[in-house]
């Protein structure tokens, strides 16, 4: 399956994000770091921090323990 391109200046795609986001990325400078996203012409910023968001928003949904769980 082939990703959708955030940011075409340093072909960044929306699967490199997600997989930034499970490798420990949690803020838009962590993933500038280490991908270049958005530190060209910047117009990619505003959909690579949605696609941003939203992959945090997956993976802390995904990697959620339920309440009795965590209580333990």
């Amino acid at each position: 399956m082939r990703g959708m391109y955030i940011c075409l200046c340093n072909a960044v795609t929306d699967h490199d994000i997600r997989r930034e986001v499970a490798d420990g990325v949690r803020t838009f400078a962590q993933l500038q770091a280490r991908t270049g996203c958005s530190d060209c012409c910047g117009c990619c910023e505003p959909e690579a921090r949605a696609c941003l968001a939203q992959a945090l928003e997956q993976h802390d949904a995904t990697t959620a323990l339920p309440a009795f769980v965590a209580a333990a």
